[in-house]
This record gives C-alpha cells, sequence and structure tokens, in this order.
C-alpha cells in the first residue's frame, strides 16, 4: 500500500520554497449547500449527474470481481452563489463549490449505484490552501481497489504540508479502508514523518526523516490490532481521520 519514497520526497521537497505569514483572507463561512441524491440505477455515468454538478475526475477499472470496468466519479458542484469574493489572501475570487464520491458497478443494463460520498474530500474552506484533491492521479484503480489522494499545502498560516492516500476494497458490503499512506513535511526543518498502514496485514510503517538526508534515519514496523476495517462511510473529513498508527 506504500507510496514509493521518492515520489514522497519529491511531494515534500517541492513545497519548501513557500514562506508562511499570518493569514489574513476572509473567514466567513461558505455558503450552504444541500447534496442530492444520486440514483440507483442508470445507462451511462452521466445519468449519475444531478442538475448543477459535472464529472470532474473519473477512473476505471473491476472492483466487484465480475469482468467489467466499474467507475470511480469526481462530481464537482458549478454554482456561481459558492465562488464568494476573497480581500485576504488567496485568490479574489474563492470556488468553495463542494465535492462527491460516486462508485459504480457496471452490470449487463448499464451501472448501478455502489456508493456516494461527500465528506472524505473536504469541501474548499481556505482560501490560501491548495486544492485538497490536487491534480491528474488524485483518483486511481489499481487491483481491485480505488484510492482517493489529498492534498494539504498552504500559502500563508503554517510550515506543515502533508500528502494522504486512502484505498479501499469491496468487502462485505461496503468499501471497506484497506491501506492508508501519509507524508507529512515541516517546510522550515525539511523533518518528514511518513505512515504506510496495511489494514487486511495488519502492518504498518512509520518512517522519521528529514528532505536533506538519502533515506529515513528512523524506521518502526508495527503490529496492528484487531477491529473491523472501517467503511467509507465511516471515515468522515479526511484530515480528521485518525489511523490508529502511533508516530512516537
Amino acid at each position: 500500500m506504500s507510496m514509493p519514497l521518492p515520489a514522497m520526497r519529491a511531494l515534500a521537497a517541492s513545497l519548501l520554497v513557500a514562506c508562511c505569514a499570518t493569514v489574513s483572507a476572509d473567514e466567513g463561512d461558505p455558503p450552504e449547500v444541500t447534496y442530492p441524491a444520486l440514483p440507483a440505477r442508470g445507462a451511462t455515468p452521466e445519468a449519475f449527474v444531478p442538475a448543477g454538478w459535472a464529472i470532474e475526475m473519473r477512473a476505471a477499472g473491476d472492483l466487484d470481481k465480475d469482468g467489467r470496468d466499474d467507475l470511480v466519479l469526481v462530481l464537482r458542484m458549478h454554482d456561481p452563489a459558492n465562488v464568494i469574493h476573497n480581500d485576504g489572501l488567496g485568490p479574489d475570487e474563492f470556488d468553495t463549490n463542494p465535492r462527491m464520491l460516486a462508485v459504480l458497478f457496471a452490470d449487463a443494463g448499464g451501472y448501478r449505484l455502489a456508493t456516494e460520498d461527500h465528506a472524505l474530500v473536504p469541501r474548499p474552506d481556505n482560501p490560501v490552501m491548495d486544492d485538497y484533491l490536487g491534480g491528474d492521479g488524485a483518483v486511481s484503480v489499481q487491483r481491485g481497489a480505488f484510492s482517493v489522494g489529498l492534498h494539504a499545502w498552504a500559502s500563508a498560516g503554517t510550515w506543515y504540508t502533508s500528502g494522504t492516500t486512502f484505498t479501499f476494497r469491496w468487502q462485505e458490503g461496503c468499501f471497506r479502508l484497506i491501506g492508508y499512506d501519509r507524508v507529512e513535511a515541516h517546510r522550515a526543518s525539511g523533518d518528514t514523518t511518513t505512515i504506510s498502514a496495511n489494514y487486511p496485514a495488519r502492518r504498518a510503517t512509520v518512517e522519521i526523516g528529514n528532505l536533506a538526508e538519502d533515506g529515513p534515519s528512523k524506521t518502526r514496523t508495527l503490529r496492528l490490532p484487531a477491529r473491523p476495517m472501517p467503511c467509507l462511510a465511516d471515515i468522515g473529513n479526511g484530515f480528521d481521520f485518525d489511523p490508529g498508527v502511533p508516530t512516537e
């Protein structure tokens, strides 16, 4: 489940150039939104897109072992009312439109909705933060599981940056979390903490290092306690999730 160390270092190193300051952007809450329920079935992926929303990302692959390509969709709302004026740091016009994840199982009649979620990928809420979902490759399907990568980088207000990947597999009626990978870096010191958890194997690795070093200065392998793997619906906001892996 682990992210290759060179990729982790490249991610963190690219963030060292920014400096930090006190955030002075507007702190008003984004307008409230209502998340529409998605249909149970549809002939095409577009049939699952509510009015005022669009497919932003998609990834295909067999997730239920029936030989058909299933789909993981990222749906993004497009309401001008959610683009708010910003007088502080960050862009002058801040897009707070939210996202939803939808997983579709393919069958002979088209697609059926396996699950939907609008909590794992947080809604944009701070104009000095980069897009939480990042760019290409943020959602992928590999070896019968799908992954969602979150990105935290601020142009002001904190020295810390992180990249977190959640990996889910269909098991016992829901998409259960089987892998958690996170790299966190401090942009001033260069110190890094890397976590890689494989929940089916009940094993995790924690690496402590620094961007100036070729490898980790400290590595620990942990045995995780036996407990049910959470479903996607149980994760909530991806940045608030506790992977159950002590780093000290």
